[in-house]
């Protein structure tokens, strides 16, 4: 079974045709949490959304509690909503218990699986290939490209009378680097800043738009580089506070570390980065190659340690920026 895009789920959605069960995977965590609602808000009439739509998290929620709320049928002429997230931290044995509980499908109820960004499966893995086998469709959520942001953004400035100049569009686009829910926060705060007086320019898109997820990792690169402890762990705990996952922030500090060691050693950057080029070639410059690779190293093991359970996401995350502002190994 081939990975269909969201386009189609929400074209199949929108006609009424709905699965048994979903895997939804990506590189999108917003996307992702916004399909779940959307197929919830569809599937489930009236008030049977606020009492018959559960989301379970893998990581909290035990096997036997799972298994309960599958095995406990909707009321008679009621639909059920059931998401189950990060389905990859069950074993797979107890994963294959959870899934045989879909069989036979219920025509009253839909269950969807999902797993975040940071821990998106390979397709080779043994986790993808079961859970792959076991439902009805699979729906992999990955950036927005340029176009899709600009047609998103124009139809949203549309509803509001308003527009943006060429220039400004392709630079909001490029910022944004695919992120639907930074396109949804940027634009909102561009259409409260303009008031619906002109067209969005440049200047409104420097003087408005900030505070996305390369900024943040960019500023905590440059503390990690002045060995600044202090700011590096308030910085850390201001994002943790505002709802970032911890496994997120590992996976673009890892991205991150990876863009300026190819910089600093002669290679470029991915297109949707390239507005940035000159600051994060400047950064680069900062960092010795053999420095950004022993980062690029320390983080993989903190994911490892992360994906495994050996360490909780927040203290791998910590460990992590002590380790790195640690001195390289000669």
């Amino acid at each position: 079974m081939a990975a269909i895009p969201p386009n189609q789920l929400a074209k199949d959605i929108t006609a009424g045709r709905f699965a048994a069960s979903y895997y939804f995977f990506g590189d999108e965590d917003y996307r992702i949490a916004e399909a779940e609602k959307f197929v919830a808000k569809q599937f489930l009439p009236g008030r049977q959304l606020t009492t018959n739509y559960t989301r379970l998290d893998g990581r909290k929620t035990a096997v036997a509690d799972v298994l309960a709320e599958l095995a406990a049928l909707p009321m008679l002429g009621e639909r059920q909503v059931i998401v189950i997230t990060s389905a990859q931290s069950y074993k797979p044995k107890d994963l294959e218990r959870i899934t045989k509980m879909l069989t036979p499908p219920d025509p009253n109820r839909v269950v969807v699986f999902s797993t975040p960004a940071a821990r998106k499966p390979k397709k080779n893995s043994a986790f993808y290939k079961n859970i792959l086998g076991a439902v009805d469709s699979v729906v992999e959520f990955g950036r927005l490209t340029p176009q899709e942001a600009a047609r998103s953004l124009n139809r949203m400035l549309k509803e509001h009378d308003m527009a943006i100049e060429p220039e400004a569009l392709t630079l909001f686009t490029e910022m944004i680097a695919g992120n639907r829910g930074a396109l949804e926060r940027e634009s909102d705060k561009l259409i409260e800043f303009k008031q619906r007086q002109g067209k969005i320019t440049l200047e409104d898109i420097n003087q408005v738009c900030s505070g996305f997820e390369v900024y943040d990792v960019f500023k905590l690169a440059d503390y990690v580089i002045d060995g600044d402890r202090r700011r590096v762990f308030k910085m850390l705990h201001k994002l943790m506070a505002a709802g970032d996952v911890s496994g997120t922030i590992l996976f673009a500090l890892g991205r991150h570390f990876i863009h300026l060691y190819l910089l600093r050693t002669g290679g470029q950057l991915p297109p949707y980065l390239r507005w940035l080029s000159r600051q994060l070639s400047s950064q680069a410059q900062r960092f010795s190659e053999e420095q950004l690779a022993h980062m690029i190293v320390e983080t993989a093991a903190a994911q490892s340690n992360m994906r495994h359970g050996r360490v909780k996401p927040e203290a791998a995350l910590e460990m992590l920026m002590v380790s790195v502002m640690e001195p390289s190994p000669a």
